[in-house]
């Protein structure tokens, strides 16, 4: 059974960080890419970073670039992305998801991942 599991999730001030972790299982890790995603209330889900679990090839969203680090332990199975210099903005529910590669660069179209978490609420207050 697929499973994606994040954690880490919180309040935090404006100016503060956040760690979030995607623990992965029941999937060949490194035959996938895992994404970070976001949605806000009444927003659509978009991609924030992502990772190359193959290759270790990052790509993220010009939002957060800058701030925002995706890392990957293969040992462990589990993805990072640690959160700098957040904003108000930033809040919103965090998903991690999974991207068979297949030989593809990493993106972040939401569409074709293939396994999702459940989430983790992130808030960052002003």
């Amino acid at each position: 059974e697929v499973q994606l599991v994040e954690s880490g999730g919180g309040l935090v001030q404006a100016g503060g960080s956040l760690r979030l972790s995607c623990a992965a299982s029941g999937f060949t890790f490194d035959r996938y890419a895992i994404g970070w995603f976001r949605q806000a209330p009444g927003k659509e889900r978009e991609g924030v970073a992502c990772i190359s679990n193959s290759d270790g090839s990052t790509y993220y969203a010009e939002s957060v670039e800058g701030r925002f680090t995706i890392s990957s332990d293969n040992a462990k199975n589990t993805v990072y992305l640690q959160m700098n210099s957040l904003k108000p903005e930033d809040t919103a529910v965090y998903y991690c998801a999974a991207l068979f590669l297949g030989g593809i660069v990493v993106h972040l179209k939401v569409n074709e991942y293939d396994y999702w978490g459940q989430g983790t609420q992130v808030t960052v207050s002003s």
